[in-house]
């Protein structure tokens, strides 16, 4: 199994020194931290949508990210998986091998 918490610790380093190379990025950074905030929703439950989007969509690197912060956020391991299925149900067979991976990551920020 991948160690999933050093390519986190990697993907958020890539993302400093791409934020360095490129300030202006800081503004869509900004954008999407004022989006993952609380508000009607809680972070947690927008972390969770954000889990699912990221399976769907099939970006690992992104699944990565959000099931941390879902983490952080409080979810639990019961309801992220419960959001991997539902993205598996909307987002069909590429998306169940995602959610596997989904899984594997979850496996590995919690033990």
């Amino acid at each position: 199994m991948k160690n999933f918490k050093e390519e986190l610790l990697e993907l958020k380093n890539d993302l400093k020194v791409v934020m360095e190379k490129a300030p202006e990025l800081g503004k869509f950074a900004e954008f999407v931290h004022l989006a993952e905030s609380d508000g009607v929703l809680d972070t947690k439950t927008k972390e969770l949508i954000t889990v699912g989007i990221a399976i769907a969509l099939r970006c690992e690197p992104c699944i990565l990210w959000h099931i941390d912060a879902a983490l952080k956020a409080g979810a639990k391991p019961e309801e992220i998986i419960d959001t991997i299925k539902v993205a598996v149900a909307m987002g069909g067979g590429p998306a169940l091998m995602y959610g596997i991976k989904a899984l594997e990551i979850l496996q590995s920020l919690t033990t």
